[in-house]
């Protein structure tokens, strides 16, 4: 028998607060027996970058450096129980790839840090939690990964 939350994606850009979210998201895996889906946004070139520039992400150039940090946090998720962990990373915005990493792997459940949610750039511009909440058909779970 099968829990509801089947599948959990998880953003992770590598810096410290998405490693938090990523830990929480692992043992929501672990308690629900889950696939864990670690996911990250890269830019394919510095111009792309440079347009799309938030202040409430880091900036990832390449795939090289985005399988880097996904590795990181799979063992960060594998460290604290999470079995089934798998990767994923896609070109373009955080929240253009996270809703394509939700959309392909059919998620049961989004898990994002709240970095940048109360930032005055997050409330001009929109901030990745809060854009993703809105974008999302599965359940959004915003951890709180900064104080």
């Amino acid at each position: 028998m099968g829990s509801y939350y089947n599948t959990i994606v998880v953003g992770s850009d590598g810096s410290k607060s998405s490693l938090l979210a990523v830990e929480r998201a692992a043992k929501m895996a672990v308690a629900f027996e889950s696939t864990l889906v670690i996911g990250t946004a890269y830019y394919e070139t510095e111009e792309e970058a440079a347009k799309a520039l938030r202040q409430d992400s880091v900036t990832i150039l390449g795939d090289d450096q985005a399988l880097r940090n996904l590795e990181a946090a799979a063992e960060h998720a594998r460290s604290v129980g999470a079995q089934n962990v798998q990767t994923a990373t896609r070109p373009g915005t955080p929240v253009e790839a996270l809703m394509a990493i939700v959309n392909d792997n059919d998620a049961d459940l989004l898990v994002v840090g709240n970095r940048g949610i109360n930032s005055l750039t997050g409330r001009l511009l929109g901030s990745v939690p809060a854009d993703v909440a809105r974008q999302s058909d599965c359940d959004v779970m915003i951890v709180h990964t900064v104080d």
